[in-house]
């Protein structure tokens, strides 16, 4: 094969490129040479993702239990992977900004319509046999989402509203203590943090911990006042941000709910089936009233958090039955 000007250039290049790195390039052509093609399932891992499902129990379903949350995980880390660019942007602006929290948007996007397969994708009988036997984990253990909400806003927003302005001027350990997810994992008897609860605190808190501190001045909600400061057009930004509020805050949560209500509304027994978590008062956004970007709203668009979707979702489950 002749070698065309294209080539010659490419060569001298690429020659130009190791000398600079005291590097031989035959040696590189010699493995370049020598390897074999790349192939999709080589290059993405598959025949080790699609053996990565290790159901407990003989039930078929529970293999969709299983996918649905590692695809999850997987969008958790492609929201993470956005949240660290942002955060870390050495010259941030509101463009490059924007464009991230889009992408997080549409993974969001994604997650909440596909929260049908939990809904009605399982039967019920087959769940609550198989979920039993997984006690005393629960989604509510996901260390990920948990770090996009850190990411996301002022830490103070995330301890439980009825601690939230006694504590705004306090430490990040103090406010932890009072985080509101704690809430949401207690027995509901004794009022003592459940198992599930315990596991988690057990793995993650140092990490959590260490994050808020690195985000306090660099999570949306400060980065977001920062450049509204120097004067930058942050109009689109606003308007992705309330989508990620509502996103994570509303839409996600309820997407739970009605799963939870689907599965384990009919017998207070099957309640169990939660992993412990108090659902009922946990996952209802206008419980919860956890809200990112409260700067970003009007004083009734605060008032009326979460109320219509629960509503709407209540009506609508009870006109199936």
């Amino acid at each position: 094969m002749e070698l065309t000007p294209q080539i010659k250039e490419k060569l001298t290049l690429l020659q130009e490129k190791y000398e600079a790195m005291g590097q031989d390039m035959v040696s590189y052509l010699d493995g370049l040479l020598y390897a074999d093609f790349l192939t999709y399932w080589d290059y993405i891992h598959l025949d080790t993702l699609l053996s990565l499902q290790s159901p407990k129990t003989p039930f078929p379903d529970e293999e969709i239990f299983i996918m649905y949350h590692q695809i999850t995980e997987l969008y958790f880390k492609l929201a993470l992977h956005e949240c660290k660019q942002i955060a870390e942007h050495e010259n941030l602006t509101a463009k490059f900004f924007t464009e991230r929290v889009k992408r997080i948007n549409a993974y969001f996007n994604a997650l909440t319509t596909s929260f049908e397969v939990m809904v009605n994708g399982m039967e019920k009988e087959q769940f609550l046999k198989f979920r039993m036997s997984l006690l005393p984990a629960s989604g509510f253990q996901s260390g990920q989402y948990r770090m996009i909400e850190i990411s996301a806003t002022d830490f103070t927003q995330l301890v439980d509203k009825s601690k939230r302005e006694e504590l705004i001027n306090t430490s990040i350990e103090k406010k932890f203590e009072h985080i509101y997810w704690k809430f949401g994992a207690t027995e509901l008897a004794t009022g003592k943090q459940t198992l599930t609860l315990k596991q988690f605190i057990n793995k993650y808190a140092a990490q959590f911990l260490a994050l808020a501190k690195e985000r306090e001045q660099t999570n949306f909600a400060s980065l977001y006042k920062q450049l509204a400061a120097k004067g930058e057009d942050v109009t689109a930004l606003a308007e992705e941000l309330r989508k990620l509020d509502l996103y994570v805050n509303v839409e996600w949560p309820l997407s739970h709910y009605k799963s939870a209500v689907r599965y384990l509304e009919k017998d207070p027994v099957d309640i169990a089936a939660t992993g412990g978590t108090n659902w009922q008062k946990y996952l209802p956004p206008r419980f919860q009233k956890r809200i990112f970007y409260p700067f970003l709203w009007t004083t009734e668009q605060l008032d009326e958090w979460g109320k219509g979707w629960v509503l709407s979702v209540l009506q609508t489950l009870k006109n199936k039955d």
